[in-house]
């Protein structure tokens, strides 16, 4: 086996298609699938179910995957490992929440841009659990969530803190009691949210049933509550920032989710470059700058 065997093996265990993976690695699909037959004769097995509609891994294609994706990123880590310096510079993989990404992130990611050119940093924006299950799967170099469980191999810092409230639309009326939520629509982003979460949890906690609607964007839920369809739980920080623009109300019904804190996380056995280092840095100091 080689590297380029192990990236050709990921992009079609990732895209399900010898087809799509081609085209992502730009490669005729012949090459692609002779690849992969010889990678199956080398290792004695079948790594890929084939069907019409594309193909799936097999038990040992499953199990081959989770070494490959550990190969790739150590073969990466290894070069960004070798030509570190004190000067943050190269590739830099962020994940961040939506909320955080549109409030926090402006005036942090305005300075590290700033003070480290050099620095290719992309930003992905997810919930939680997906950005947890990122960060393990060494796609991102580190994320912005809120509480990710226990994860022995995440190593996680506190950058600032949310205070979360329930937001309404201008006409609603006032909210004083979890029982007023009884026949409004909750706005929610997917599951895997942990603001989603806290209020589902709290709701049950109180014998309230409401209808969920979920979004996939901030400005979606933003939109939705400014036209009077519902309620959603935020940190107080969004609502600051878009009642410039929306018709919006906040409401304290509850101390039990007043504060949530937001923490980096990274992987522990992954080595902390100068470019994570000072994005940690910067992200601690202008966390509240908004």
């Amino acid at each position: 086996m080689d590297i380029r065997d192990m990236q050709i093996f990921l992009a079609v265990a990732n895209e399900g298609s010898f087809t799509r993976a081609a085209e992502k690695l730009e490669y005729v699909q012949s090459s692609i699938s002779i690849r992969i037959q010889q990678l199956e004769s080398e290792l004695n097995t079948e790594l890929f179910h084939r069907g019409r509609q594309g193909v799936r891994l097999t038990s040992s294609g499953e199990a081959l995957k989770s070494y490959a994706e550990k190969i790739i990123f150590l073969t990466q880590e290894a070069e960004r490992v070798v030509s570190d310096r004190s000067i943050p510079r190269g590739p830099l993989r962020i994940g961040s929440l939506e909320t955080t990404t549109a409030i926090r992130l402006p005036s942090i990611l305005a300075e590290y841009h700033h003070s480290y050119p050099d620095v290719d940093l992309v930003l992905r924006t997810g919930t939680t659990e997906e950005l947890v299950h990122s960060v393990l799967k060494y796609e991102l170099d580190g994320a912005f969530v809120s509480s990710p469980g226990e994860h022995a191999e995440l190593e996680t810092v506190e950058v600032g803190a949310e205070e979360l409230v329930l937001l309404s639309g201008g006409q609603t009326d006032p909210i004083h009691r979890p029982e007023h939520l009884r026949h409004l629509t909750i706005l929610v982003f997917r599951v895997g949210c942990h603001y989603r979460r806290i209020l589902e949890d709290w709701l049950h906690a109180k014998g309230v049933s409401a209808k969920i609607m979920e979004f996939g964007t901030l400005e979606g839920i933003l939109g939705f509550i400014h036209a009077g369809l519902g309620v959603s739980l935020l940190p107080r920080s969004v609502i600051e920032r878009a009642m410039m623009k929306y018709n919006l109300q906040s409401h304290n019904i509850s101390d039990e989710f007043l504060r949530t804190p937001t923490l980096f996380i990274r992987r522990k056995d992954t080595f902390k470059t100068a470019a994570v280092s000072e994005f940690i840095r910067i992200s601690k100091e202008r966390f509240n700058d908004i």
